[in-house]
Formats: structure tokens, C-alpha cells, sequence
């Protein structure tokens, strides 16, 4: 596997040093870059889309495994750049395919593409799956001509394997860093995504949630992350936890780049029941996007408890939203008492289920095709697989029944009613509001061999989550040099109502703050020098 993230570097290095024509030459900075400034500089003859995934798979060679060595990659897709001549070729015909036409996109690792990749999840345990099939999501992008650039680390197994895993390790990629502050954690499980975008290795890639795998990487690594209503978005092909919770959802700098990726991401998928409506809620995400969306906008807004240090970039977030017309009405939040056991019941009896029937799918050459035969590798590779953290949540959810279990039932039934119409709808019915807001998470905390993860202070993942509802992270500034995040949560199908909202407040705040990739948080003083 080290060999072949050597070559995947090397083959970026010398793709990148082939003979570029001089205008594309001219045009090919990238860093920062949004979707629209990319395809200005390609309709203006600054740049071609083969000229900007060259650019992109050098960052990548020069900043994922040197440089500040994100370890954000796991591989880069050999086939990337033919599928930029092809949109090229499209473009100079008159044909393009829309606004993503060309427009090179990073895939988190458990999603499967058709491309010669391997689909890991991180584990080495899948290191030779390389089903050469789309997932249906992939598919859809593909149609609007994206360049697939690659596939992202991840935590292994999606932060599903034990309860004290490190966020943004795998067996795989080892564990990525966070751009803001390299000792920091980049958060989980879509952590590869996170940090690669953050670092400009694409505009937009793909993360994966179940409870707070899109949105707490894009609120510590500075990003905007949409976890979408369940079921507008197929999971078909995609490394399984929960199909009562698991999505797909774009990550990007900005609201608005979120938007064309998640428009060209939603469709129905007949092997996913889940999302039959999807094609009713299929649009434009950008078309209704204005400055001034939130002007009469009842907001039901959440005070959790959160470090010092957050509480004036928070209360400066809420300012901006009553600058912006918004109407902010304080609500408490419910007492949910069992809420956290019967989701993970849910979670336990369903990755047993849900990965079995994966597995079973995966080609000859995956020879762990069970929970328990999976259970069984790991141990007998330890040493790779295990040197930080355990597999205690495999051996439980081995142990769970099948889903027709009556207590099973139960807990989904239980949070559903807990998360949706006693949490979230209940608080948006006492304020009359459309729209909460809350901190998305707290700050990002050391990367621990050792005790693994530190998760401190707020946590608004867990009521969209498990209802299915969507859920938008948006930056709203730096605490201590860490990135912090605004949370925008709707019922369901409130898709375009929390992206409206959040471009709004993007624009008035222009809160995100570009990483300098520095080794530890940038508190504005030295331990040395206080004395």
C-alpha cells in the first residue's frame, strides 16, 4: 500500500511536468479557487480543465505526503486526466455538460467509483476492492462531466469500529491533519475530504455522515458541509453503516459551491427506496441563493454550553444574522432521555446487517465478506490494523439480532419520535421558526494515539442525524486559531431553506479564514515567553 501511494505521488509529479500549452500555463493557480472562478478561467483561455487537475494532482504530490503532509489522499485517479481532455474536447464542440462540466471533484474512500480504485473505507481489509462500478451518485456526476481526481482518507470503517478511535486514521492513509493546526484533529470520519479541500487539492469533494461525518470536518477544517435530508441522495455502492441515517454530502469553501455539486447529486436510485421522492426535490440548489434570504426569517437559535473562547464568535454569528434580517427567537433544548442508547442500538444491528449485504457484493479478491470475518482479520493483523484503537463495536453489533428484532424496532421508532417531532420540530413549533442554529461543534482537540478522541463542548449532529433532516455547517470564524462552525437544521426536504440561509449569513460574515498549515493552534502568545 506505501508503494502505491508512492506511485500514485509520483505519477501526479510527472503528469504535472509534461508540456502545458502557454495560456493554460498562465492560468493554472488554483488554490482558492471557487467552481465559478475555475470556469471563468476556462471560458477567458486562461486555463483548460486538463491544465487545473494537473495543477491539483501537484498540490496534492507537493502537500499530502510532504510538505505539511495532510495525508488527506489515499489515491489519485490515473484515469483524471483523460476525463479532463474529454470535458475539454466537450467544450471546444459546443457540447459541455453544465456548470460541473470538467470541474475536478475528490470522493471520499468508502464511496465506490467505476474508476481503476480501490474502495478500502480505510481498512486493508478492502485493499483489493476495485469493484469498477459507480456508485448511482458517482454516476449522476459523471453525467454532468465531472473529473473524478481521487479518493479521500477517511477514519477507518467511517468511525464505526471502536468507541475511542482516533478521528482521521486509517490503515490505509494514516491520519490526516488538520490544515489550521497540523497536531490537531481534522475531525471525522469524512476527514480526508475535510482537509483536502481546506487545502485546495479540489474546489468540492464528497463526504459521507452518519452522525456528524460531514459536518465536523467541515466545521473544523473551515468549511461549508451539507448533510441532506436523508434519502435525496442514493447510498447504493457506498461502504454501509446505518441505512436508517447513513448520506452522502458535498463539502466545499463556500455555500454556493456546495450548491451545484449537491445539485448534480441528487437523484432517485431504484436499489435505494429511500430515495423515491428525491426526483420531486431535484433542482437548482444555486438559482434562489441571495444576500438577502434571511430578511424576515424567524430563527429558533440554540445556547449550548461551549468553550470561552467560542462565546463571541458565536454571539458575533447571531449579530450578523440580525444584520441580516433575520428574527431570532432563544429556545432551550428538550430533555431526550434514551435518545443516545436507542440510536445505537439502531447503529449496531444495522452495520451487521447492512455491511453483511455489502460485503457480499464486493469482487473475489475481498476474502473478509462478513462482520465476524472481519472481526477475524483484524485481529490477526493487529499490528496494522489495530496499534491505536480497538474493534469493540464490531464484537457488538456481532452479537445483534436481525432487523426484524422487536427491540430493534422499538429504538428506531424511539428516535425517530425523539430526534424529529420532540427535538427538532418541537423547538422551530415554541419559536415558529423555519430555521436552528447552534454552534456546529467546538474546537478541534489534539490527535491522541492514546486516548483518541477529545470531543468537548457543543454537538449539533446527533437530532438531524438520527430524523434524517438536513443539516448545514457554515464557518463562522476562527476561536484560538481553530475553525468553528454555524449549524442550519430544517425538517425535512428543507434542503434549499438551509442553503439559502446560509449563503446569506456566508455573505454578510465573510468569516472564513484560509489555513496556514501551522504546527500547533495560533493562540496569539507563546508558552515560552509568559512568565
Amino acid at each position: 500500500m506505501r508503494a502505491l501511494l508512492a506511485s500514485c505521488s509520483a505519477l501526479a509529479l510527472a503528469l504535472f511536468a509534461a508540456p502545458l500549452p502557454a495560456a493554460a500555463q498562465a492560468g493554472s493557480k488554483i488554490e482558492e479557487q471557487s467552481i465559478d472562478q475555475l470556469r471563468a478561467m476556462i471560458v477567458a483561455g486562461r486555463a483548460t480543465s486538463e491544465s487545473i487537475t494537473r495543477a491539483y494532482l501537484a498540490r496534492i504530490a507537493a502537500m499530502d505526503r510532504r510538505g505539511p503532509t495532510l495525508r488527506a489522499v489515499i489515491a489519485v485517479n490515473p484515469d483524471a486526466l483523460a476525463q479532463a481532455r474529454a470535458a475539454d474536447a466537450r467544450r471546444k464542440a459546443g457540447k459541455a455538460l453544465g456548470p460541473l462540466d470538467g470541474m475536478p471533484v475528490l470522493i471520499k474512500d468508502n464511496i465506490e467509483t467505476l474508476d481503476p480504485l480501490a474502495t478500502t473505507a480505510g481498512s486493508l481489509a478492502l485493499k483489493d476492492n476495485s469493484t469498477r462500478r459507480d456508485a448511482p451518485l458517482v454516476a449522476e456526476l459523471r453525467k454532468r462531466g465531472v473529473v473524478i481526481l481521487g479518493k479521500t482518507n477517511l477514519s477507518e470503517w467511517a468511525n464505526i469500529r471502536s468507541n475511542s478511535s482516533m478521528s482521521g486514521w486509517s490503515a490505509v492513509g494514516g491520519l490526516v491533519r488538520n490544515p489550521y493546526a497540523l497536531d490537531r484533529s481534522a475531525c471525522g470520519s469524512s476527514s480526508g475530504t475535510g482537509a483536502a479541500i481546506a487545502a485546495s487539492f479540489a474546489a468540492v469533494g464528497i463526504g459521507t455522515e452518519t452522525d456528524g461525518s460531514v459536518v465536523c470536518p467541515s466545521s473544523m477544517n473551515g468549511l461549508v458541509g451539507l448533510k441532506p435530508t436523508l434519502g435525496m441522495v442514493s447510498r447504493t455502492h457506498v461502504v454501509p453503516i446505518s441505512h436508517s441515517q447513513d448520506t452522502p454530502g458535498p463539502m466545499g469553501r463556500s455555500v454556493r459551491d456546495v450548491a451545484l455539486l449537491f445539485s448534480g447529486m441528487v437523484a432517485s436510485d431504484p436499489a435505494d427506496p429511500a430515495t423515491a421522492p428525491a426526483a420531486a426535490h431535484a433542482r437548482d440548489f444555486t438559482a434562489s441563493l441571495s444576500p438577502d434570504a434571511l430578511k424576515g426569517v424567524r430563527i429558533a437559535v440554540l445556547h449550548p454550553d461551549m468553550a470561552e473562547a467560542m462565546k463571541p464568535v458565536y454571539a458575533a454569528a447571531l449579530d450578523t444574522l440580525k444584520r441580516a434580517g433575520a428574527v431570532l427567537v432563544d429556545v432551550d433544548a428538550p430533555k431526550l432521555e434514551g435518545l443516545g442508547a436507542a440510536e445505537s442500538l439502531v447503529l449496531h444491528t444495522e452495520l451487521k446487517a447492512d455491511l453483511n449485504a455489502y460485503l457480499a457484493t464486493t469482487p473475489a479478491s475481498v476474502t473478509a465478506r462478513t462482520l465476524d470475518a472481519l472481526i477475524a482479520f483484524n485481529t490477526a493483523n493487529s499490528g496494522t490494523e489495530m496499534p491505536f484503537f480497538g474493534q469493540e463495536t464490531f464484537i457488538e453489533a456481532a452479537t445483534k439480532a436481525d432487523l426484524t428484532d422487536a427491540e430493534y424496532l422499538g429504538a428506531r421508532a424511539k428516535s425517530l419520535r425523539l430526534a424529529g417531532r420532540e427535538g427538532i420540530d418541537a423547538m422551530l413549533k415554541k419559536a415558529n421558526a423555519t430555521i436552528l442554529v447552534e454552534p456546529t461543534y467546538g474546537q478541534a482537540w489534539l490527535s491522541d494515539t492514546v486516548s483518541g478522541d477529545h470531543f468537548d463542548g457543543p454537538s449539533a449532529s446527533e437530532l438531524p442525524a438520527v430524523s434524517g433532516y438536513p443539516h448545514l455547517t457554515v464557518p463562522m470564524g476562527l476561536a484560538k486559531g481553530l475553525p468553528v462552525g454555524l449549524s442550519f437544521i430544517a425538517t425535512a426536504w428543507g434542503d434549499q431553506a438551509v442553503l439559502d440561509a446560509g449563503y446569506a449569513y456566508e455573505q454578510a460574515s465573510h468569516a472564513r479564514v484560509v489555513p496556514r498549515y501551522l504546527p500547533s493552534a495560533d493562540v496569539g502568545a507563546s508558552v515560552e515567553a509568559v512568565r
